[in-house]
């Protein structure tokens, strides 16, 4: 079976690469749960982020971001002595900020699905590469979802963080054409 390379031999990133990287999301709990991984991948790899993250549903109330928006000093110096995730103060006091303006933009919006997919046209954008090498750190459309979230108060959002959520949340296949999930992605994008 052809899949990716990126994932290499280890059976977590296999499993999600073969499960979830790509598959296009219009949850917004899960869509914000993929905005506060990818700024934690930020200098890391996510391979380390992913074998962090159920500590971090667990911490963080399952990425619920009302409950995130209400954090308080005691619950920020609670994760920072947490040693299962990622304690980085930034990052922590940026994901409840971006709490706050996430549910702004849901608000504003009607849902944070429909103000985030606004950047690749409400459909995901069918790339295809040959090969790794060939895959984009930033797009235009990363540039200008960036921008967007920098405007409406977010943290931790970069446009090549926001091309990397882009690939997690299934707004771009950025699967290899000879890799299986390809053509998977594809059809359920257009389902």
């Amino acid at each position: 079976m052809n899949r990716c390379e990126w994932p290499k031999a280890n059976e977590s990133m296999i499993h999600y690469h073969d499960t979830e990287w790509g598959v296009p999301v219009h949850n917004d709990v899960k869509l914000f749960e993929f905005m506060v991984l990818d700024a934690f991948q930020a200098g890391l790899s996510w391979q380390i982020v992913l074998k962090k993250r159920e500590a971090f549903r667990q911490a963080m109330d399952n990425f619920d971001p009302h409950r995130i928006a209400n954090y308080g000093k005691e619950t920020l110096a609670q994760l920072l002595s947490n040693p299962e995730i990622i304690r980085n103060r930034l990052k922590l006091e940026a994901a409840i900020s971006n709490a706050n303006a996430f549910i702004r933009l849901q608000d504003k919006s009607g849902s944070f699905d429909r103000y985030i997919w606004q950047f690749t046209d409400y459909t995901t954008q069918q790339n295809q590469w040959q090969h790794m090498g060939e895959i984009p750190s930033r797009s235009p459309s990363s540039d200008a979802m960036s921008k967007s979230l920098i405007e409406n108060g977010f943290k931790f959002v970069g446009s090549t963080i926001c091309y990397a959520f882009m690939q997690a949340a299934g707004m771009v296949n950025d699967h290899v054409i000879s890799c299986f999930r390809y053509d998977q992605i594809r059809a359920l994008a257009q389902a």
